[in-house]
């Protein structure tokens, strides 16, 4: 146990010791079976967090993200929180100016992440497979840049269905409704 722990510290060292000496616009931390985001990254990074555009945490075993970890990102483009135990974001998440997609599939979000509706650069937001039942639809209509929402392969109801279709100016993606069963 503590050796595939040692291992796994060692591959998240390496990868982010990659980042920082490349400069890359990229930090892949997915599959690293994280439990938080380690904080001694933030020290490691600290001369790059700025040119950061680019994060994927995807398939970790992260249960929450704190504001601290949204703030030194400031530059973030895209980021990939899909397969990891999730179900809020930071309100912080709103801090970030140049955010155009967000992967928030896979996780155990009950609500609609609201912070987002007020991120207007946001292209895309896949929250496919979650336990989302309701969407704020009137916010979704106004976010301008919004082009795609991915809400696949979750418990949305019927009157879900009805109200955002007409309203929203994306594409949205829903699971097909079963069939009412013949009695």
């Amino acid at each position: 146990m503590q050796k595939r722990m040692g291992e796994a510290v060692a591959r998240v060292a390496r990868k982010v010791n990659d980042t920082v000496e490349n400069k890359t616009d990229s930090l892949d931390l997915a599959n690293c079976k994280l439990i938080a985001f380690p904080v001694g990254i933030y020290k490691a990074m600290r001369s790059v967090t700025e040119g950061i555009h680019h994060i994927s945490l995807a398939n970790n075993e992260l249960k929450s993200l704190t504001s601290r970890f949204v703030t030194p990102f400031s530059q973030l483009r895209e980021l990939n929180l899909a397969g990891n135990y999730l179900h809020r974001l930071p309100e912080e998440v709103t801090s970030l100016l140049h955010l155009r997609a967000i992967n928030l599939s896979r996780n155990r979000f009950r609500r609609f992440p609201e912070p987002l509706t007020t991120v207007t650069t946001l292209e895309s937001i896949d929250l496919e497979e979650n336990e989302i039942t309701e969407v704020p639809a009137e916010k979704l209509a106004t976010m301008a840049s919004l082009r795609s929402l991915n809400l696949r392969e979750n418990p949305v109801g019927p009157d879900v269905r009805l109200l955002v279709r007409p309203l929203v100016p994306f594409d949205l993606l829903l699971s097909p409704e079963e069939p009412v069963p013949k009695a």
